[in-house]
């Protein structure tokens, strides 16, 4: 098996350049960088990682824990987020948390017992205590979707009251007065959050939410379903639905149209997040732009910040969400 020294003979270069160039560190000229590649190439060299990572004292791998490894939030989340990392010569590990706090914690002990030299986590269940003294030891972490002001340079957060608060104000200000509303799990502070905006909007135009027009789904398509199947049953009006994420949108749209209801026509739809499925339902569906992909991009950067030393980079903590208008909603 080819060694890096005989890397460095064959392309004639010293150890430390061979380093510089299979790391993506340092300047090093394209001629050189090329008669590196080349000689890898040629001896069939592969890099022993843990060599490399008790040689340079970090394993350039990045730990991220997600509630769940399906659905496309998470998934435009974590494309977004590995694709920077790569970038930088960086590779993740990758865990699910399942919203359960001893899961998360087992989750975050793995991660660190991998060696990962940064931790990125979209939790929920474990309380702000435990993070904050995660974020006093010696593996920098970041925290997504969620925002507490003692790390609050380690958070990149979403304003999800200021998002509920436009969902509603969409339908509002299009003359819908009976507003249903799908929420997420009401314990999840982003689905509570959604839900206090929503019911700002509705205190602006002197409107209350009608308790019996809010189910509390899962932010699973199939609840989206059921919600829609329990207000259709209640033979209470409403013209107008907002869900608290776009899955449970496109359920709630499925069951209408099931029950010979058109969208918009009879009823208007609002989802939550703006990911790619919205513009190819029919019709395509309204919803609040979130930023997945940027928020993505800026964990991935506080890890190459503040892990691995890239200083010149720029952070945005906070995003605030904007409305992105389709043909689900109409006014009445």
């Amino acid at each position: 098996m080819a060694t890096i020294y005989e890397v460095s003979e064959l392309a004639g270069v010293s150890l430390a350049t061979v380093s510089r160039v299979m790391n993506n560190s340092g300047k090093v000229t394209p001629k050189t960088r090329q008669k590196v590649l080349s000689a890898i190439a040629e001896l069939g060299y592969r890099p022993n990682a843990l060599a490399q990572s008790l040689a340079s004292k970090t394993s350039n791998s990045v730990g991220i824990l997600i509630p769940e490894l399906y659905g496309p939030f998470f998934g435009i989340m974590l494309s977004s987020i590995e694709k920077e990392l790569r970038r930088a010569g960086k590779r993740v590990v990758i865990t699910a948390g399942h919203s359960d706090e001893t899961k998360e914690r087992d989750s975050i002990e793995f991660l660190l017992g991998s060696s990962c030299d940064a931790l990125i986590l979209h939790v929920y269940s474990v309380p702000d205590d435990f993070i904050i003294g995660l974020n006093k030891g010696p593996v920098p972490i970041v925290l997504l979707n969620r925002y507490i002001p003692e790390i609050a340079d380690h958070c990149i957060s979403l304003d999800n009251e200021h998002g509920g608060y436009v969902a509603a104000k969409c339908l509002l200000e299009r003359g819908h007065t009976k507003i249903a509303y799908v929420s997420g799990p009401h314990w999840k502070v982003d689905s509570f959050k959604r839900v206090t905006g929503h019911r700002r909007a509705l205190a602006e135009f002197g409107l209350a939410l009608d308790e019996r027009l809010m189910f509390e789904g899962d932010f699973e398509e199939e609840s989206g379903r059921l919600a829609m199947k329990h207000f259709l049953q209640l033979g209470i009006p409403f013209t107008g639905v907002v869900c608290a994420n776009d899955e449970m949108a496109a359920g709630a749209m499925d069951t209408a149209r099931s029950q010979g209801l058109s969208i918009p026509e009879d009823i208007s739809v609002v989802g939550f997040d703006n990911v790619e499925f919205t513009n190819f339902l029919n019709p395509k569906l309204t919803s609040i732009g979130c930023r997945i992909k940027e928020m993505g991009l800026m964990a991935a950067r506080c890890v190459l910040k503040n892990a691995y030393g890239e200083s010149d980079l720029e952070i945005k903590n906070t995003f605030e969400p904007d409305l992105v208008l389709r043909e689900s909603v109409k006014s009445r």
